[in-house]
């Protein structure tokens, strides 16, 4: 990363936005003077901190709990607020209506074709009690597994909000899956119901997703029945015995069902992560660690309050789809969910998003950006944006044109852009930004509150400007209870490399001035003659250059280096590859990253494979290069860049 692109703060809140913000006010009732003092007074005392954070979000308790943490299993497998009882629905739904919001807008959505709705809390209140009352007359019970399998539209956070109300644990699956990966989450999860849709649009064609349900199923015995949502009026196969329409078996069913109050460790999402290796894993996460989590987060990193209306591209299947709908209810805000892609019909549909449904609060990937900056500046600037006041971005190290280009255009110049990374074990962040704090280009100011994060050399030790492990050594609300039915995976993932110490997966370094950035995931290092180093310090050199998109890179063996770079290049419209080129971004590497580090070969790609959050998949690249078995496929967004990879010149 050229260090002139990201040394400079780019953006510093006035006294006021500071203040103002839900982080500030927090530190001030506390009389807490920095940032820094609160993240370690958050990790020193931990029961205070989350105690404090229960009472600022006023989350309500059916039975208060008597103890914050016991580790006393061991710190990978803490217990959370023993003794409370609370539900997940209840206090995204009814907290609210109870409170005089139930007239508030909730959910508001947009279709792939232009269509919306919208739903008052009241609104959603009523749905999700016939849902729920529903799903109990199929016969699930608390505990029961409940596969989620819709576009992304208000059914899917009324499903969401319906299992939870009944103390059932539902598993979400991204609505561009086949049917392999459907069916391997249902039976992993040992799913009793399967809510799904007939069909839905994605770029104005028709996505026939019963047809894939109803793959998927063939292979799930525990299925006893499918809901199915009639999203487009479509025929579709039918099994009078097993399938349900939503709308016919909600009909007679009363608005009103009782929240189940449930232990704040109580299964509340089995969520499903790519592995390495053939399987997904399921992370389980809980209802009061979930909710807390995601309600932390976003009021502290994204100031998300009451009058906000948050909006972020992605999926229902992915975590930031649950975390979307939970950071905007939790706090009686407006979540908006798109079903549609950022540049359908054209190039400008993100802004007129943002324009149409005045968002407050904005969140976007990397790649999304880099996907839309060859189509010019235009687009953003023909729509009024001044509704917001931060973007958010997760899912992949930034590059700094791409960064800058959000900045300028997109935020003109006045917004933060709130960098934010973690897991999907994590129920949201370990790193992140914050509106009362500066920030360096494409960079973290730091640890969330918290979260005990730091970052290890080879030998366990903390290190400061340089490259290694990112780190976290204490518990936190919302981590995993483990994976579904595998406790010695999750142990040997997480915790098997230093004692006490969970090894997240990040490259990150910490710079002279205490800015944190990601380098990449700690599974995809380069070695180059004895140098570590992670790929996104390469793919930001190559992106940098004028003609090139998107970049991946990949180590390889190599008889002398022990490892040699490979570059994957995705070109720009109306560029061509050359071989002029090819050596020219060559010597641009080694100029950047030392002659030791050139690349042994730099191919022209049209697509690299990516996840559904905009993720890079580098093993994929590397396991196709070398023609070896890629494993796990079923997060692909584009299955189609296997092949183009195969086919790299």
């Amino acid at each position: 990363m050229d260090a002139n692109e990201t040394d400079q703060i780019i953006w510093r809140p006035g006294p006021d936005v500071a203040a103002r913000s839900r982080i500030g006010l927090f530190m001030a009732k506390h009389g807490i003077a920095t940032l820094e003092a609160l993240q370690r007074r958050s990790i020193e005392d931990v029961e205070w901190y989350w105690r404090a954070v229960c009472d600022d979000f006023d989350l309500r308790w059916t039975q208060p709990y008597r103890r914050v943490l016991d580790v006393s299993r061991g710190i990978a497998w803490p217990t959370w607020f023993e003794g409370g009882l609370l539900n997940f629905a209840d206090n995204c739904v009814d907290r609210h209506v109870d409170a005089g919001r139930g007239g508030k807008p909730a959910i508001v959505w947009e279709g792939d074709g232009g269509e919306t709705r919208s739903l008052t809390y009241g609104d959603l209140a009523r749905e999700v009690g016939r849902l729920a009352n529903a799903l109990r007359r199929l016969g699930v019970q608390e505990g029961d597994r409940v596969g989620i399998f819709l576009p992304m539209s208000p059914e899917a956070a009324i499903a969401m909000l319906a299992v939870a109300r009944i103390g059932a644990i539902y598993t979400p699956c991204f609505s561009g899956f086949g049917g392999p990966a459907v069916a391997s989450r249902l039976q992993d999860s040992e799913a009793k119901v399967l809510i799904t849709a007939d069909a839905f649009q994605r770029r104005g064609q028709i996505v026939r997703m019963k047809q894939t349900a109803d793959e998927a199923v063939a292979a799930c015995p525990t299925i006893e029945h499918v809901l199915v949502f009639q999203r487009m009026g479509h025929d579709v196969p039918w099994i009078a015995a097993r399938d349900r329409w939503w709308h016919d078996l909600t009909a007679s069913e009363s608005d009103r069902c009782e929240s189940v109050a449930v232990a704040a460790d109580h299964p509340y999402i089995i969520i499903y992560t790519s592995g390495t290796t053939g399987r997904p894993k399921g992370a389980v996460l809980t209802q009061a660690g979930f909710l807390l989590k995601a309600a932390h987060d976003f009021a502290y990193c994204h100031d998300v309050g009451v009058d906000d209306r948050l909006f972020w591209l992605t999926d229902i299947g992915w975590l930031m789809g649950p975390m979307l709908v939970t950071g905007a209810l939790v706090h009686g805000a407006t979540g908006v969910l798109f079903e549609g892609v950022p540049d359908y019909p054209k190039p400008d549909r993100l802004w007129a998003v943002a324009e149409r449904h005045r968002v407050t609060v904005m969140g976007l990937s990397p790649t999304a950006v880099r996907a839309l900056m060859p189509h010019g500046t235009d687009h953003p600037r023909m729509h009024d944006l001044t509704s917001l006041r931060i973007l958010g971005s997760t899912g992949e190290p930034w590059n700094p044109e791409p960064y800058r280009w959000l900045f300028e255009h997109v935020g003109g110049g006045r917004l933060p852009i709130i960098n934010y990374t973690g897991g999907t074990e994590i129920s949201g962040g370990i790193l992140g930004c914050f509106p009362n704090a500066p920030i360096k280009p494409c960079s973290f100011a730091g640890a969330i509150p918290g979260m005990a994060a730091d970052v290890f050399d080879e030998d366990g030790r903390p290190v400061r400007g340089q490259v290694g492990e990112l780190v976290v050594t204490k518990p936190w609300p919302g981590m995993t209870q483990g994976f579904w039915k595998d406790p010695e995976r999750y142990e040997e993932t997480y915790w098997s490399r230093w004692p006490d110490v969970w090894v997240h997966g990040d490259w990150a370094y910490v710079d002279e001035d205490g800015f944190w950035f990601l380098q990449g995931r700690s599974d995809d290092t380069l070695k180059i003659a004895g140098k570590r180093l992670g790929p996104a310090e390469v793919e930001s050199v190559l992106v940098g250059h004028p003609s090139v998109a998107e970049a991946g890179v990949i180590g390889v063996p190599h008889e002398v280096k022990g490892e040699a770079v490979v570059c994957f290049v995705v070109l720009r419209p109306g560029e061509t590859m050359s071989e002029p080129l090819r050596g020219e971004l060559g010597e641009r590497v080694a100029r950047s990253m030392g002659k030791a580090l050139k690349p042994e070969r730099i191919l022209f790609v049209r697509d690299l494979p990516k996840t559904r959050s905009a993720k890079i998949m580098r093993r994929v690249i590397r396991a196709t290069y070398l023609g070896r078995e890629p494993g796990d496929l079923s997060s692909l967004e584009n299955p189609d860049a296997v092949r183009a990879v195969a086919e790299a010149k």
